[in-house]
């Protein structure tokens, strides 16, 4: 532990240099170690700016705010209609990019009306490998990443934030709803609304990283591989409620949960 403690040290040290800056802050396990950490080497120098929208839950929203207050920085949430913007309800193979260069353009408008000089996100060293064509539009703003920089990876991140106890140090990793979607299908209110639903009622009943990918008519079911097992138990209760809300096929994929795989 004592690298980690090094690593954090070193962390604080990078935020320090930056001096004034806001973090995107969605209330995962990153943005809630960085606004930590933040606010710790900052002060009152610090803002979690939070955005809603359609393409997050609304108790997602509502968790953040309550980590927010819990870690004790200076947090707005500001909503945001992303569907308005074409090539986001396009969906594109590069809707992130789309997406992320006008939220971050926004939070830099709110920056810059503040006077602070940075705006950080929470990416992290494992990011790097992902599938991420937001991290195109963070480079062309300007956008920093702290905890790239201090070089942390999530595991890490994960144990430090234990060890501080962080709020949302061993939340399930989260991604935007747009992300259940096969990429060319148009973005809409209610379908996302529809996948954020039967997501939130699997997690009530005990399925906690779960994804439901859309395929039209077919909902594809990611879960934990060790909460497969736990599948057949439930397994009318869940096709029931996937059902219910218009689907016609349900099935369960084998691999289980893994992030990025409608980016393939």
């Amino acid at each position: 532990m004592k690298g980690l403690e090094d690593k954090y040290q070193g962390l604080l040290k990078i935020l320090q240099r930056y001096g004034g800056m806001i973090i995107a802050y969605s209330g995962g396990v990153d943005s809630t170690f960085l606004a930590h950490a933040a606010q710790r080497a900052l002060g009152d120098h610090a803002l979690a700016v939070t955005i809603a929208s359609e393409l997050n839950p609304a108790n997602e929203t509502e968790q953040a705010i309550a980590y927010g207050r819990e870690l004790g920085i200076h947090h707005r949430v500001i909503e945001v209609d992303l569907l308005s913007v074409p090539e986001v309800a396009a969906n594109p193979p590069d809707r992130c990019y789309h997406c992320k260069h006008k939220l971050f353009r926004l939070i830099q408008s709110i920056a810059h009306e503040m006077g602070l000089a940075w705006v950080a996100d929470g990416s992290n060293l494992d990011d790097l490998a992902q599938y991420r064509p937001g991290a195109r539009a963070l480079k062309e703003l300007g956008i920093i990443s702290p905890l790239q920089e201090a070089g942390f990876t999530k595991q890490e991140i994960r144990e430090l934030s234990k060890k501080l106890s962080l709020p949302a140090w061993d939340r399930p990793s989260q991604a935007c709803l747009a992300s259940r979607i096969t990429y060319g299908t148009k973005l809409e209110a209610s379908l996302l609304q529809r996948i954020a639903k039967i997501e939130e009622d699997l997690r009530k009943m005990g399925f906690g990283q779960v994804r439901l990918r859309h395929h039209g008519e077919l909902a594809r079911l990611e879960l934990q591989p060790l909460a497969l097992a736990q599948v057949e138990e439930k397994r009318q209760e869940i096709v029931g409620l996937i059902k219910n809300f218009g689907y016609k096929y349900v099935c369960l994929d084998l691999e289980g949960y893994r992030f990025g795989s409608m980016d393939s």
